[in-house]
C-alpha cells in the first residue's frame, strides 16, 4: 500500500515536470519564432522603405516622429544615425551603375554634370568605407570628399571624382582611394533642398572606368 502510495506521488511529481519542461520549451520556441518573425519584417521594412536610381538607394521617411516602431527598427538598422529628411539624406552604393560589385579592382568615376552637385543648405560628402561600413586605411588618410574638399571643376563647371585603388595621374586632388577589395560609398546631404527631399534629385551613377 505505502509503495503504491510514493510510486503515485512519484508518477505525479514526473507529470508536473514533465509537463512544466514543455511550457518552458514552448516560451521558447515562440520566443525564437517572434525573433525570426521580427527579423524577417524589419528586412522587408528595410527594402521597402528604400528608394534605389542608378544604383544609388535612399530612404526619405526615417527620423519622423509618426514612425510606426516597425518602421523605427528598420531605419535604426539600416542608418548608422537617424535624422530628420530636412537635416541630413544619406544614399549607399555597393554596385556601379551596371549593377557590377564595386571593388578596388578597377577603377570608376562618378561625373556630376554642371549644376549637378547635390543642392543643400549646408554641406554634402562622399565617404568610403568597406562592406561592413568600416573606413579602410589608404595612402593619403583621405577617407571622403566633399563641397570643402578643395574638387577641382572641369572647364565646363562639372565635377569628376576618381575612385579607385591608385591614384590617377594628374586628377589626385579628386581622388578618393578605395581598398583593394570589395567596397561601399556613402553619400550624405546635410540640409538637403528642396529637390531632394521631393525625390525630384538622383545621384548619378558610378561608372567604371575601361
Amino acid at each position: 500500500m505505502e509503495h503504491n502510495v510514493r510510486s503515485s506521488a512519484s508518477h505525479r511529481v514526473w507529470a508536473f515536470l514533465l509537463n512544466v519542461a514543455v511550457v518552458v520549451l514552448g516560451i521558447l520556441v515562440g520566443a525564437v519564432l517572434a525573433i525570426l518573425t521580427a527579423g524577417l519584417l524589419i528586412n522587408a521594412q528595410v527594402n521597402a522603405m528604400k528608394t534605389t536610381t542608378n544604383d544609388w538607394s535612399v530612404t526619405l521617411n526615417c527620423g519622423e516622429s509618426s514612425n510606426d516602431i516597425l518602421l523605427r527598427a528598420a531605419c535604426a538598422q539600416a542608418l548608422p544615425a537617424v535624422n530628420l529628411p530636412q537635416e541630413a539624406v544619406y544614399w549607399t552604393a555597393t554596385v556601379d551603375g551596371a549593377g557590377q560589385a564595386l571593388t578596388g579592382g578597377h577603377d570608376y568615376l562618378l561625373h556630376f554634370p554642371p549644376g549637378g552637385l547635390p543642392p543643400n543648405h549646408a554641406f554634402w560628402s562622399l565617404t568610403m568605407t568597406n562592406t561592413q561600413g568600416q573606413m579602410v586605411a589608404n595612402p593619403i588618410n583621405r577617407y571622403s570628399v566633399g563641397d570643402r574638399s578643395g574638387l577641382v571643376p572641369n572647364a565646363d563647371g562639372s565635377i569628376d571624382i576618381s575612385i579607385q585603388n591608385t591614384a590617377p595621374a594628374g586628377h589626385e586632388s579628386n581622388w578618393l582611394p578605395a581598398p583593394s577589395g570589395d567596397f561601399m560609398l556613402w553619400l550624405r546631404v546635410y540640409q538637403p533642398g528642396a529637390a531632394i527631399l521631393s525625390g525630384a534629385y538622383h545621384v548619378p551613377p558610378v561608372v567604371e572606368v575601361h
